[in-house]
């Protein structure tokens, strides 16, 4: 849903941006600002800032920063439009309809009939199960260790043996048979009609972040297949950008995940204290989990089946991991299949000892791929060195990162050093040379020094703190000045539209939202007099200046004459700047 500019700055003024975090962050005053534990991270020392006049925030430790949009975007794992929502809706700011307005609400209102509906659905499978009714499931799950506290905190259920007692019990709460379908609770076939999806199956409630029930899964009582069976995807429920107790995970400031393979370890996992275990939901690790995940944290542990298929699904996983930045390492539970085994037989403890001893992805890799060659045998013996040595070349560009691993790599085969660093190389120069010969040819690039990117950097946040700078900067410095590209987006805005921060945030897209945040935060330097401030302001114009013009003359034809001339005039302008005494307090 788009949302014009002036409802999206009316849902921003109605919604203190420090009012809003306190809800989830306890904040304390430490002078114009406000500093507390950052949510997207463990730490121990506040280093979460809040800023009242910018509204805006900015987290030192980890990086994450943004508006009071994309707060409650990274803290409740909302779209950007979701995000308006929930802020217009707590401000009690009426949002326009785009598009068709009644197929707009039309949509809504399913939404949260959907929603109802797998509330009174889940309470009553939550009641069914501590019912008569659910007395051999009951026992079940007590057989498996899980005590009452763990059963309700989950909200775990029991389906009956009849094919219809869910369905006529929501027809007498007042939904219809189209919403039941609509749910997934109930399927419909020419020959039997409706029936209910769920029966005789112990019941999983799955809640999104903010815990409301979106779907369900059910493990059978006996032997009937098949053993689990999930909800399929609805308006609500989309499988691939959810996973199972993270609503609880996400809150446990570990800094860490626990990925599983499903409910009962992740339930097990709780109760055995390990409250950052999640698990996909009966499919495949997918990129989109990645990505939520990416929100909440930078490492995770795989705790996946130890056999074949689940050290498959663990490949799968490490993979897309990566790619989304997050670092990851294997737990090894054998001889135990999974980590509710682990735990039943062996205790907290020794899961906790094998998440200290969690294998490294690379090395795990290897050790799958080691399987299959005979190591005895000189001639797989040598294709699986080779192995290694592309492997090394192709993970590790960094050359350290990689002597590290190659030193540990030929101790553990018994691999003479020199020898895979030879292999190593050539590997590398073969990789170097495909990539030579793809590559096109490209304008060198000016490596700007890191003094110039800080002085771009602390202008840009000094107009935001005090928008009558920009006066001042805009006669010496233009935005095509500014040489980091996120700076320069900055500028532009500046020059152009806005100078608020919260608003500048806006324009920027999710990924580069934490970077803009990092340079609009930056505190403009304390200084006792208006005569030091108006000396630090000068400084960093003519930083920016000089770059600009250094730049110009590094671009510029020596044979051609106009070019020479504006090089002429820059230096004369650069020269004139240093003698003119910058004065604000009467601008």
């Amino acid at each position: 849903m788009y949302y014009e500019d002036s409802v999206i700055d009316e849902v921003r003024m109605r919604n203190d941006i420090v009012d809003v975090i306190s809800q989830t962050v306890q904040l304390t005053k430490r002078g114009t600002n406000y500093f507390g534990l950052c949510p997207f991270h463990n730490e121990k020392t506040p280093s979460f800032s809040v800023s009242p006049a910018k509204q805006m925030f900015y987290c030192f430790g980890c990086g994450v920063g943004g508006n009071v949009f994309s707060y409650v975007q990274k803290y409740d794992n909302l779209t950007y439009p979701e995000a308006v929502e929930r802020l217009a809706e707590r401000a009690q700011v009426a949002l326009p309809q785009k598009g068709d307005p009644e197929k707009a609400r039309k949509r809504q209102d399913l939404r949260n009939r959907l929603l109802e509906i797998n509330k009174e659905a889940a309470v009553y499978y939550y009641h069914l199960l501590r019912a008569p009714e659910g007395k051999a499931a009951l026992k079940y799950l007590r057989n498996r260790g899980l005590s009452d506290e763990t059963m309700h905190r989950f909200g775990l259920g029991y389906a009956p043996l009849s094919r219809d007692d869910l369905s006529v019990h929501l027809r007498s709460k007042g939904f219809s048979d189209s919403e039941i379908l609509e749910a997934g609770l109930a399927v419909h076939d020419e020959k039997k009609g409706m029936r209910d999806k769920f029966w005789n199956r112990v019941m999983f409630p799955i809640q999104d972040v903010n815990k409301r029930v979106i779907g369900f899964g059910g493990r059978v009582m006996g032997d009937g297949e098949p053993k689990y069976l999930n909800s399929p995807e609805t308006l609500i429920f989309d499988k691939s950008r959810n996973l199972y107790g993270l609503m609880y995970a996400r809150l446990s400031r570990s800094g860490r995940v626990i990925l599983c393979e499903g409910y009962m370890d992740v339930i097990s996992m709780h109760q055995a204290q390990f409250g950052e275990a999640c698990a996909s939901l009966g499919t495949s690790f997918t990129a989109g989990q990645a990505n939520v995940l990416k929100r909440y944290v930078k490492e995770a542990f795989l705790a996946y089946d130890s056999d074949e298929a689940g050290t498959k699904a663990a490949l799968r996983a490490l993979s897309l991991l990566k790619e989304a930045g997050i670092r990851a390492r294997v737990i090894d539970l054998s001889p135990c299949k999974d980590p509710d085994e682990l735990i039943g037989k062996e205790g907290r403890d020794a899961l906790e000892r094998r998440i200290r001893e969690a294998k490294n992805p690379f090395l795990f890799e290897m050790q799958l791929a080691e399987k299959d060659y005979r190591l005895d045998d000189p001639d797989e013996a040598t294709a699986f060195q080779h192995l290694l040595a592309e492997k090394l070349a192709q993970s590790f560009p960094d050359a350290l990162e990689r002597e590290n691993y190659l030193q540990t790599v030929c101790a553990r085969y018994g691999i003479d050093a020199q020898d895979m660093k030879n292999a190593v190389a050539l590997s590398v120069s073969r990789d170097t040379q495909s990539m030579a010969s793809k590559r096109t040819t490209t304008p060198r690039v000016r490596a700007e020094k890191k003094e110039v990117i800080k002085a771009e950097r602390m202008l840009l946040s000094a107009i935001t703190e005090d928008p009558g700078i920009l006066t001042v900067v805009k006669g010496y410095v233009e935005a095509s000045d500014f040489t980091d590209p996120v700076c320069k987006r900055i500028a532009k805005i500046l020059y152009d539209e806005t100078t608020h921060p919260s608003e500048i945030l806006d324009r920027f897209a999710d990924e580069e939202k934490d970077e803009a945040a990092q340079i609009l935060a930056i505190p403009f330097p304390e200084a006792e007099t208006d005569a030091l401030r108006e000396r630090a302001l000068k400084d960093m114009i003519y930083e920016v200046m000089k770059n600009a013009y250094e730049r110009r003359c590094e671009e510029t034809d020596p044979q051609d004459a106009s070019g020479l001339t504006g090089m002429i005039e820059g230096k004369k302008r650069l020269e004139q700047f240093q003698r003119t005494e910058l004065v604000l307090s009467d601008r």
